[in-house]
């Protein structure tokens, strides 16, 4: 025999290793736990992805091929229109953010519907939430122009006020 016994579990597994002074060892990492076997999956599923992608367009261009002149122009128009439509949706959004001093990056943003009843009522909402003043960057003093309902620690108010109430002339 040699110096190394390994035990093993019911099931047929190693457990525990030990080494000629009867310390007990860690166990071998089981396959799936080691980052070489990720690694080595991770790459099987490349392959196969490049293999299916390359498959795909293979397959459309035999699709492609197979069509007849028909399809083909049906396929063009269909594209066309879809193209058209949008395009029309794409104008009318902007023509009406010009008409209610959307700016761009807003009407992107939130003018989304392809009628121009829905469009207006959002652009209307939108120009409301835009009109309410924002405040200017700059020095606040709060109450300007009003009169304080106290009088300044540093004027002659509070002298004649504190007289008055302490019946001093």
């Amino acid at each position: 025999m040699s110096d190394d016994s390994t035990t093993t579990t019911d099931a047929g597994e190693p457990a525990e290793t030990a080494d000629a002074t009867g310390q007990q060892g860690q166990a071998q990492p089981k396959p799936t736990e080691t980052v070489d076997f990720w690694k080595q999956k991770a790459r099987e599923q490349e392959r196969r992805a490049k293999a299916n992608a390359d498959a795909a367009t293979r397959l459309a261009e035999i699709e492609e091929s197979q069509k007849s002149e028909a399809q083909k122009a049906a396929d063009r128009v269909a594209q066309l229109e879809q193209e058209a439509s949008s395009a029309r949706a794409e104008a009318l959004r902007f023509k009406v953010a010009t008409k209610f001093g959307i700016g761009d990056e807003d009407a992107d943003l939130f003018l989304t519907a392809t009628d121009e009843e829905t469009l207006t009522r959002q652009a209307e909402r939108l120009a409301e939430r835009n009109k309410a003043p924002a405040p200017t960057p700059g020095v606040y003093v709060p109450q300007s122009g009003h009169q304080p309902s106290a009088p300044a620690l540093n004027s002659d108010d509070l002298e004649r006020a504190l007289r008055a109430k302490l019946g001093i002339s």
